[in-house]
């Protein structure tokens, strides 16, 4: 006796069919997790489909059990009849939207538990829907009511924890209670809503003003759940370690602090945080930032060791104000230099862009590449050395030599020397930089005689001296001393 797929119903081929994508997302899911590493843009892209096509499955998987009941009524036996096509509608539709949700968690920046559970979900809901498919009617020869009925069950209550789950990714781990009535929290007997940190929880400006902050506009990009740019921000430790792009608090310095930049660019910026979408940060909520920062990012900074810290810092949209950006002026400043632009970002790429939407002055990053970039390579930055006004050589193999090609950044704010092989003599031959604001020469050879050309810069404000061969008791004007941070 031989068997074919000839031999074979429709709705079994048909089944086979769809089981070979479930078993694969199965795999992918087993050997590619998601990782909280942020991948492809056309990953992201089409991943973002996953919030669109979602819903559809989920209501053809609660619409069957409503057919199966009311088409037993004597005046609707008709309604049954199509069950069998809607099994199947939700089954491949539910695979369709576990691709893109699985193309979503891979590239998005997601990790932890909660997504884990939130696909696993997702691919058991898929499952169950198949299985109901194909027991549905005649399959093997025989009809399986109570398992059809005890899986659709399932899948309705499975549908249900797997969106709530997914609410949890989207709008916060409480989205559901968060705004519940009093009344109605007391009848469920839950506890009334956190309003935030009290006394008796922790006396520290950072739980008690700054952490608020954070959990209320970035954990839910960079939380447990998910770490855009592997940062997160919901805890003190996580806060200071930085990203995949380096530390983004600088003790002592809010305007050198990445962080700090991201929150007071034009609200039409790209690289704006919150993210579009997202509820902005009010001006007090921004101020407390930037004092927590100035008075050291310490975790241990008593609460009302700031005077004149903002109180009830409730952000609305109406504390932020969206600056306008005439794009056909920024890019008239712009097009002088785009030819040079264009070179240097396909020699370096990701090393180069613009400070901010509405600007053309250029910020410069090439810590990344580190022994990869070195003096040789300067050269490549002299065309647009006039327009960079942020630039970033950490961890790179430049030296002394470099010096010349730094000095003629006549306009360079930041400057970031970190973990180089620079010397006193560089910091001689940057003595010209009158719009340097701050410089960080941490872990280099720089020795205490090269602070006296920090007299000389009128605007530094920061000199980051730790690691290096100045020791903390270095005796200096008072003037200098001020500006030095170990």
């Amino acid at each position: 006796m031989t068997f074919s797929l000839r031999q074979m119903s429709i709705r079994t081929r048909f089944g086979l069919l769809a089981l070979a994508p479930l078993l694969l997302l199965v795999t992918l899911l087993l050997f590619l997790p998601p990782d909280g590493v942020e991948r492809a843009e056309w990953a992201q892209f089409i991943g973002r489909f996953h919030l669109l096509s979602i819903h559809f499955p989920i209501a053809l998987i609660l619409l069957v059990p409503v057919l199966e009941i009311a088409g037993r009524i004597r005046r609707f036996p008709d309604l049954r009849a199509s069950v069998d096509f809607l099994l199947a509608l939700a089954t491949f539709s539910a695979i369709v939207a576990l691709t893109l949700g699985w193309c979503l968690a891979r590239s998005g920046g997601y990790s932890g538990s909660l997504v884990t559970q939130h696909m696993w979900g997702g691919i058991f809901v898929a499952a169950l829907s198949w299985l109901c498919w194909m027991l549905h009617g005649r399959f093997l020869g025989q009809r399986l009511d109570f398992i059809y009925a005890f899986g659709l069950v399932v899948a309705v209550g499975l549908v249900s924890w797997t969106g709530y789950r997914g609410g949890q990714l989207s709008q916060g781990e409480n989205h559901l209670t968060e705004h519940m009535p009093t009344v109605l929290r007391d009848w469920l007997r839950l506890p009334q809503e956190d309003k935030g940190p009290t006394a008796a929880a922790s006396t520290s400006f950072f739980t008690i003003c700054v952490e608020p902050v954070f959990a209320g506009h970035c954990n839910s990009c960079h939380g447990p759940s998910k770490q855009r740019s592997r940062l997160r921000l919901d805890s003190y430790e996580a806060v200071m370690r930085g990203g995949k792009h380096g530390v983004i608090v600088k003790a002592g310095n809010p305007q050198g602090s990445e962080l700090f930049h991201r929150v007071t660019l034009p609200a039409g910026d790209d690289k704006f945080m919150p993210a579009e979408g997202k509820r902005p940060l009010s001006a007090d909520e921004v101020k407390l930032l930037e004092l927590w920062i100035a008075a050291g990012a310490s975790p241990s900074l008593a609460a009302d060791a700031i005077k004149g810290a903002p109180t009830n810092a409730v952000s609305t949209v109406a504390d932020v104000t969206f600056e306008e950006i005439d794009t056909a002026a920024v890019e008239k400043r712009r097009a002088p230099l785009a030819s040079a632009v264009a070179q240097l970002q396909k020699r370096f790429p990701d090393v180069l862009e613009y400070e901010s939407r509405g600007s053309a002055d250029l910020v410069v990053n090439v810590s990344l590449m580190g022994a990869k970039f070195g003096d040789k390579d300067m050269a490549a930055l002299k065309p647009l050395a006039e327009q960079i006004v942020v630039a970033d050589f950490s961890d790179t193999a430049i030296t002394d030599g470099s010096a010349a090609f730094i000095a003629v950044m006549k306009r360079l704010r930041v400057l970031r020397l970190m973990h180089t092989q620079v010397t006193d003599t560089t910091l001689h031959m940057l003595g010209d930089l009158n719009q340097l604001e701050s410089l960080n020469v941490f872990g280099t050879a720089v020795t205490p005689g090269a602070l006296e050309v920090a007299a000389r810069w009128p605007k530094l404000q920061h000199l980051y001296t730790g690691e290096t061969k100045i020791p903390a008791d270095v005796q200096v004007s008072e003037a200098v001393r001020g500006k030095l941070v170990f």
